[in-house]
């Protein structure tokens, strides 16, 4: 049978891709598997991280008394179940045999026992790795050795196990951003923990640097086949913005700017990660700005995974975290992340189940607005925040005053006749 010029060219370039490999499109999925890890994370994680409060100032010591304040707070029963330890926990060299280990100076009872720690009180278990030859600490020199875990994946992975891990953070941290080379260790990470057999939530953040037309590579394509979770952007900061652009560290509005395209690539299983949050961190945000913050990330069914002292945190910071209407909306089951209604940003509307939509009316301005929205059914309609049932106006509206950096949240029930 003849071959088409149009077929024998297709055929030519998938032997040169074989041969050499080809960087996808953009927005291309870079594995075609359904999942990264089947059977876990089936809605947005949730838990505290150890990085944005302690760096790399950790020990046993601490993260067992944020993990004592994760359940004595509550948080824990609302679903802040895994407790990450971020880098620097390690020993910078590896045992004689190859073997990841802990340092002992940090965590002398060692990862095992921290594990069993946290599993008695209903908790997760993650930890950090690096995906190249080095972690971020290490990459910049806040820490030393080189023990990330390119070339030894099947090994981590089956140490990370034995340990009775249930989370792992993977961080590129290299200068070099070759998007082979990232897929290569990233899958290979992927492999390594299916191989385990063991269910691990799998955290990737492959931006260390930029693509050639300006956006980091979990942005610009479509990781969703190799991880659980995968970094839409550079890191958080403790801020509203920073106007740093997309290689620098981002805040809260920057986020999810750049999230506003991301909502084709979410569904259970497969979600965007928006970096951890700042709620109770620093001063530099406002009490309306946070607010937005874990309001927004819900809106986005991002995970949501805390980074302030749980052991100093105050009443006002733990009764956020714990709103229930709003972790409702970040773990609806439907995974259908919001959609800009406004251009810029302002008003998002995200489908929940059972015909319910959740509304959010962010004011970007530096001065309270009266903002509002129609709803699409009939039903009644509830703010979030309080749980009370809302007016419309006889203009068919929801009109709310809102405060500069805050967001008012609404959920909309179908009526009778929507139904």
């Amino acid at each position: 049978m003849r071959t088409s010029r149009a077929a024998q060219a297709i055929a030519m370039t998938a032997a040169v891709c074989v041969a050499v490999g080809c960087a996808p499109a953009p927005g291309a999925q870079i594995d075609s598997a359904a999942v990264a890890i089947p059977g876990v994370a089936a809605t947005p994680p949730m838990g505290w991280n150890s990085w944005n409060s302690f760096g790399c100032d950790i020990d046993e010591t601490t993260i067992r008394a944020q993990a004592d304040a994760l359940v004595s707070s509550g948080l824990a029963a609302a679903g802040y179940r895994y407790v990450v330890v971020d880098d620097c926990w390690y020993s910078p060299q590896r045992a004689a045999d190859g073997t990841l280990t802990a340092s002992y100076q940090r965590f002398p009872s060692g990862m095992a026992a921290l594990g069993d720690y946290l599993h008695e009180r209903g908790l997760r278990f993650g930890i950090y790795a690096g995906a190249s030859e080095q972690t971020c600490a290490q990459l910049s020199g806040t820490y030393p050795g080189r023990t990330g875990s390119a070339g030894h994946e099947t090994a981590d992975a089956r140490t990370f196990a034995s340990w009775g891990v249930d989370f792992v953070k993977y961080d590129w941290c290299s200068a070099n951003s070759d998007l082979a080379d990232q897929k290569r260790a990233f899958v290979a990470m992927r492999d390594a923990i299916r191989a385990t057999g063991r269910p691990m939530v799998y955290s990737i953040n492959p931006n260390s640097g930029v693509t050639g037309d300006g956006e980091v590579p979990g942005a610009r394509y479509d990781w969703g086949g190799v991880a659980t979770m995968t970094r839409l952007t550079n890191d958080i900061s403790p801020q509203w913005t920073t106007d740093t652009g997309s290689s620098g560290y981002q805040g809260v509005a920057d986020i999810i700017d750049a999230s506003a395209d991301a909502t084709t690539r979410v569904s259970a299983g497969r979600w965007r990660d928006l970096d951890m949050l700042e709620i109770g961190v620093g001063t530099d945000l406002t009490a309306a700005q946070q607010r937005s913050h874990l309001a927004l990330w819900a809106m986005m069914a991002a995970p949501l995974v805390a980074g302030n002292d749980l052991t100093v945190m105050d009443a006002a910071t733990a009764a956020l975290l714990r709103t229930p209407g709003v972790l409702a909306i970040d773990q609806d089951t439907a995974a259908r992340p919001a959609t800009s209604v406004a251009a810029d940003g302002s008003v998002r509307t995200r489908e929940l189940t059972s015909g319910r939509r959740a509304v959010s009316l962010t004011n970007r301005g530096a001065t309270a607005t009266t903002m509002s929205f129609a709803p699409s059914t009939s039903g009644p309609v509830h703010d979030v925040w309080t749980g009370a049932v809302v007016p419309v106006g006889s203009d068919g509206r929801v009109s709310i005053p809102v405060a500069p950096g805050d967001t008012a949240l609404f959920e909309t029930s179908p009526g009778r006749a929507d139904q």
